[in-house]
């Protein structure tokens, strides 16, 4: 099953950033490391409570996650290091975002909340590793159900909806999602990899 979310947004979204960007002489690696930037900051805020500020500012420079890639093709930037560089930035991102949640969940004194982010930390980690580790024996690790777009974008979502409706709960709830669904995920992949890995046996690759 592919992933819910495009991984590539569409051309007419991304081309007239990323004419700008160039013009400017951004390069994707500035923006990864913006986007990385930004993603802390957003840690921060979550660590301190500020769930509605948090999620507008991590949900705003993960887009750029979005963006340095379509950069990197388009301007002929794209490199091996860039590929890794992009990847590896992506879950200190990922990882920052949850530990600042650990941060204010662990001052409140609720344990659920904590162990769901512990679940849902390890779980991303083995997404990104079940991709990682297939595309080293030849496999085109394409398919996914809750990627980090889609995690993303919940949990940004999640984040400004519980705050504005001043309802915890949306955010448990939230939770309980990254917690269940990324390790899911991240067995689809393992699956995936046994499933296609015979074919890679069978043709002696």
């Amino acid at each position: 099953m592919k992933s819910i979310i495009p991984r590539r947004p569409p051309a007419w979204l991304t081309e007239p950033l990323v004419n700008a960007l160039s013009k400017m002489g951004v390069t994707p690696n500035m923006l990864t490391v913006l986007g990385v930037a930004g993603n802390i900051v957003a840690a921060v805020l979550a660590g301190y409570g500020e769930f509605l500020a948090a999620g507008v500012v991590l949900l705003f420079f993960s887009a750029l996650d979005f963006l340095d890639g379509a950069l990197a093709r388009a301007t002929g930037q794209a490199t091996p290091f860039g590929s890794a560089f992009d990847a590896i930035m992506d879950r200190v991102s990922e990882a920052a975002v949850l530990f600042g949640l650990f941060v204010f969940y662990s001052d409140q004194g609720d344990r659920t909340e904590e162990i769901l982010l512990f679940v849902a930390v390890i779980g991303s980690l083995m997404v990104s590793y079940a991709r990682a580790r297939g595309e080293i024996i030849g496999l085109k690790m394409t398919e996914g159900l809750f990627t980090r777009a889609e995690r993303v974008v919940l949990l940004g979502a999640g984040l400004i909806i519980g705050d504005v409706l001043k309802e915890p709960d949306v955010i448990t709830g939230v939770l309980w999602i990254l917690a269940v669904l990324t390790p899911l995920t991240a067995l689809q992949r393992l699956y995936i990899i046994w499933r296609d890995s015979k074919g890679l046996e069978e043709t002696g690759k």
